[in-house]
């Protein structure tokens, strides 16, 4: 190959022109790379999100007692024939209690339409099941029973009479330590503890305590003649009665000697007074009357029905009820 020889200035002068066009080919390529650069360096410091900073643990919160919510009451409207009872006795809650919730008198006297605030019944723990019964426990099972509430003045020997079963049995099957009960206490009736009256078993009866029937004819002092072959006495519906009870009328003759006293039992609101009581005088007699609810609880020994009260007698009226004189017999 021949050879190629160059002279020193020569050789300087090309690396001197080659670091020229190096520098400059250099210099071109970094300012077309710069702005790009720059660009994404502000969207990146755009687009960076700071660090979390690191918030305190919370301190666990107390433990605050948040109160039972209570059964709200419930309304009722009462109906026709309804009484304290009956309703305390459809929602298994005490006459007391309807009697405290709605501010009634004692006596417990409703109308028609009349809206009751119904309390909740308190509830009772369900006994647990056991797998084998006792000889008492399987007696007490088979045994008939109803519920009872205690009226106002009611006592267990009045409890006894109205459902024949006597009060050592019921203090026994209720637990109680005494022969004294409450107004309002629910008591279990053992209905396979009862009597037998005569011939006849006493009938269960829960006997309310209904209000007094309220007179409405005749008025107080009214006067009856000889003209008047009938005197019709008539008062107010406490409600309805059940099979065994009746309306119980006592008149009696404050003006004769003996107090000629009669006693009726009716289903009905008004009674005639029979013409036999009509005295055989001119003169005006006397006569007192008053009603009150009675429910049968038995027959005695003859047969007749037995009665108890079932609630307050009304207030006492009278009238007056003149008649004829009887021509005597003319002697032969």
């Amino acid at each position: 190959m021949p050879e190629v020889s160059l002279s020193l200035p020569v050789i300087i002068g090309l690396m001197t022109l080659f670091l020229i066009v190096g520098g400059g080919l250099t210099f071109l390529i970094l300012s077309q790379i710069t702005p790009a650069a720059e660009g994404a360096a502000s969207d990146a410091t755009a687009t960076l999100s700071p660090s979390p900073s690191l918030s305190p643990t919370p301190e666990t919160p107390t433990a605050t007692w948040t109160p039972q919510a209570t059964a709200t009451p419930s309304t009722y409207t009462v109906q026709d024939g309804d009484t304290c009872l009956s309703i305390a006795t459809f929602f298994r809650i005490s006459v007391q209690s309807i009697v405290l919730e709605n501010d009634l008198a004692a006596t417990c006297l409703l109308s028609i339409g009349q809206e009751l605030r119904i309390p909740a019944p308190t509830a009772t723990p369900s006994p647990q099941a056991t797998s084998t019964l006792s000889s008492g426990e399987a007696t007490v099972q088979a045994c008939e029973t109803t519920d009872h509430v205690v009226q106002a003045d009611e006592t267990l020997s009045l409890i006894e009479l109205s459902f024949g079963v006597p009060a050592e049995a019921i203090q026994e099957w209720n637990s109680l330590a005494s022969d004294t009960v409450f107004e309002g206490q629910f008591l279990i009736i053992p209905l396979c503890e009862r009597l037998v009256v005569g011939a006849a078993t006493v009938t269960p009866s829960p006997a309310p305590p209904y209000p007094a029937p309220e007179l409405l004819l005749p008025s107080n002092g009214a006067a009856f003649t000889l003209e008047n072959d009938v005197v019709t006495l008539q008062w107010s519906s406490v409600g309805s009665l059940r099979e065994n009870e009746f309306y119980q009328i006592t008149i009696v003759d404050i003006t004769a000697g003996d107090n000629t006293r009669l006693t009726s039992v009716v289903k009905d609101t008004s009674f005639n007074v029979p013409e036999s009581l009509r005295p055989n005088v001119l003169f005006p007699h006397i006569f007192e009357w008053r009603v009150e609810t009675v429910a049968q609880i038995g027959v005695d020994e003859d047969g007749n029905p037995t009665f108890r009260s079932g609630g307050p007698v009304s207030v006492v009226r009278v009238f007056s009820w003149s008649g004829d004189v009887i021509e005597a017999t003319p002697t032969p």
